[in-house]
C-alpha cells in the first residue's frame, strides 16, 4: 500500500477537478474510489498502452494523459503524442531518464553540474574514479529513488561499491550503464517547478535530510514558503529544465549547495515522491497534482500562492535490520497532520547497509 500512502493525495486532488480513467499494470484497489473507469495493461508495453489509451479515448474523449511514475514517463508521453494531446517530447523525457544524457546536456548549456563518466565495466569505473578523485558517487544511469546510488571514499572500497551499483543498473530497462561522478559535498535541496508551453514557474524549494552513508536515503523533507534559498536556486533549476527540453509538466529538480553555489544533481520530469507535492500544497496552497493535470489537458495552471507556511515529513527507520515485533506511537498533537505505518508486526525490515532500501525498511 506504499502507493496509497505516497501518491494517494495526487489522485484525490486530480479527481476533485477531473473525471479520471486509469491504465494500470494490475487490477486497481484503493484507486477505484477515485476512478470513472480503468483498463489493465502493462504501461511499459507501448503497444498495449496505446491500445488501452485509444479504447478509453474512444469511450470517454480524453482531454489529457499524465503519470507521476518515473518508469512510465516516456511511454505515457508517446501515448499522449499518438492521441494528439499536450506533452513534453518523449525524446526530452528519455534524456531526463538517462542521467548520462542529462549531464551532457547540462554541460552543453553551461548548467553547473557534477563531473560524470559513463562506464560499462569495473575497470573503466575504477579508472574514472581515479581521474575524478575520491570521494566519488556511483549510480545507475537510468534508475530512480536513489536505488543503487553509493558514495565511495577510497579505492579499497571501490570493488564492493561498484558491484552494488552495477546490480541495480543490470535491472534497468532503458540503460545498464553505471555513472562515476564527482561527489558534491553540501546540503541537498530540490526545486519544485511547473512548466507550461516552455515557461517555467519555480514554486518551492525543499530542504532534505539525507542519511545512512555511504548511501543516500532521504530521511526528511521541509518546505517553507518563506525560504530565502528559493531565489538562489531558481535560476539553475530553470536552466536545467531548458537544457533537457522540458516544455510542459511538473518537475522535481535536485540540487546540492557546494561552497554556497547550486550544482545540479538531476532533473525528474514528474511530481516529487515522498509526498513533497503535498508539503508544497500545505505550505503554499499551490496544488502540483492539479497543475500537472491542467497542463496535460492544455490548460494554464493556477500557481498563485494562497498561504505562506511550512510543512515537513519525516521517515522513521529502525536502528538495525530485523523483524518488526510491535509498533506504537504517541497520539499526534499540534500540527501533525498524519502518521502512517508502512510495515506490519512480523515484517522483515532491511536497512540499506544490509541490502534493503526505502521499500524494505
Amino acid at each position: 500500500m506504499e502507493a496509497h500512502a505516497y501518491r494517494g493525495y495526487c489522485l484525490e486532488n486530480v479527481r476533485a477537478h477531473y473525471d479520471v480513467v486509469l491504465i494500470s499494470g494490475a487490477e486497481p484497489t484503493w484507486e477505484k474510489d477515485f476512478l470513472l473507469d480503468y483498463a489493465v495493461a502493462d504501461p511499459t508495453d507501448q503497444a498495449a498502452l496505446v491500445a488501452a489509451g485509444r479504447a478509453l479515448a474512444e469511450r470517454y474523449g480524453l482531454a489529457g494523459v499524465m503519470t507521476w511514475t518515473e518508469w512510465y514517463l516516456v511511454p505515457v508521453a508517446r501515448l499522449a503524442r499518438q492521441l494528439g494531446l499536450p506533452t513534453t517530447a518523449p525524446e526530452a523525457l528519455q534524456g531526463c531518464r538517462n542521467k548520462h544524457t542529462s549531464r551532457s546536456l547540462f554541460a552543453r548549456h553551461g548548467v553547473p553540474s557534477a563531473v560524470s563518466v559513463s562506464v560499462r565495466t569495473e575497470r573503466e569505473a575504477a579508472d574514472a574514479a581515479a581521474l575524478i578523485g575520491y570521494p566519488v558517487v556511483l549510480k545507475p544511469a537510468a534508475h530512480a529513488a536513489s536505488m543503487g546510488v553509493i558514495r565511495v571514499d577510497t579505492a579499497d572500497d571501490f570493488p564492493g561499491a561498484y558491484a552494488f551499483a552495477a546490480r541495480t543498473a543490470d535491472h534497468g530497462v532503458e540503460s545498464t550503464q553505471v555513472l562515476v561522478e564527482e561527489y558534491l559535498d553540501g546540503p541537498e535541496v530540490s526545486v519544485e517547478c511547473v512548466t507550461h508551453q516552455g515557461q517555467t514557474t519555480v514554486v518551492a524549494v525543499t530542504r532534505k535530510t539525507v542519511g545512512m552513508p555511504p548511501f543516500f536515503e532521504e530521511l526528511a523533507h521541509v518546505v517553507d514558503a518563506n525560504d530565502p534559498l528559493l531565489a538562489a536556486v531558481a535560476p539553475v533549476a530553470v536552466a536545467a529544465l531548458d537544457a533537457v527540453g522540458i516544455t510542459d509538466g511538473v518537475s522535481h529538480v535536485e540540487i546540492r549547495i557546494v561552497d554556497g553555489r547550486p550544482r545540479l544533481i538531476e532533473v525528474n520530469a514528474r511530481i516529487a515522491g515522498d509526498m513533497i507535492g503535498h508539503l508544497v500544497h500545505l505550505a503554499t496552497g499551490v496544488d502540483l497534482a492539479r497543475a500537472a493535470a491542467d497542463i496535460a489537458c492544455g490548460r494554464t495552471p493556477d500557481l498563485t500562492p494562497t498561504r505562506r507556511q511550512a510543512a515537513a515529513i519525516r521517515f522513521i527507520y529502525p536502528a538495525y535490520s530485523g523483524t518488526l515485533t510491535a509498533r506504537d506511537v504517541v497520539k499526534p498533537t499540534g500540527g501533525v497532520e498524519r502518521v502512517r505505518f508502512q510495515r506490519q508486526p512480523g515484517d522483515q525490515l532491511v536497512l540499506p547497509q544490509d541490502g534493503g532500501n526505502l521499500f524494505t525498511a
